[in-house]
């Protein structure tokens, strides 16, 4: 085995599944960097009452007012509600959307992240031993 006595250090040679990690990495960088503004959040359709007497909302069966879009988040643990107008339900469509897209490029950033260096620091370390199974332990002071 050669030792290298050198004080330059060695180029490391990345494996091959390490490489195709990074360019994959690399492309979900470039999608996130396509995205769009975001809002977290969902956005729903509401029907509801008003609450005046003879209306028909009031009736049986209610004929209930709406449909309503509201956007709904979350802000220091509590619930957010917004009514949202007509004219920017697509942007509020197109913003949660792009949302989602991030949290999906995000997760699937994070799982090569470990794969790769998982697979850089075997490089590093070498790979795991094997546990050798202990025998079972034996009962002490037993009085028989």
């Amino acid at each position: 085995m050669k030792v290298n006595h050198s004080l330059t250090p060695q180029p490391i040679v990345e494996p091959a599944a390490v490489a195709r990690d990074r360019q994959r990495y690399a492309a979900l960088r470039q999608q996130i960097a396509q995205l769009g503004f975001f809002r977290r959040g969902t956005l729903g359709r509401i029907f509801q009452r008003c609450g005046k007497l003879g209306c028909r909302c009031m009736a049986d069966p209610p004929q209930l007012h709406g449909p309503y879009m509201q956007w709904t988040r979350k802000v220091a643990g509590k619930t957010v509600t917004v009514r949202v107008p007509p004219p920017q339900i697509e942007l509020f469509q197109e913003w949660i959307a792009n949302s989602r897209q991030l949290d999906r490029l995000r997760v699937e950033m994070q799982k090569i992240s470990l794969r790769a260096t998982e697979r850089m620091l075997r490089e590093v370390t070498g790979p795991k031993k094997k546990k050798v199974p202990r025998p079972a332990a034996t009962p002490r002071n037993v009085v028989g």
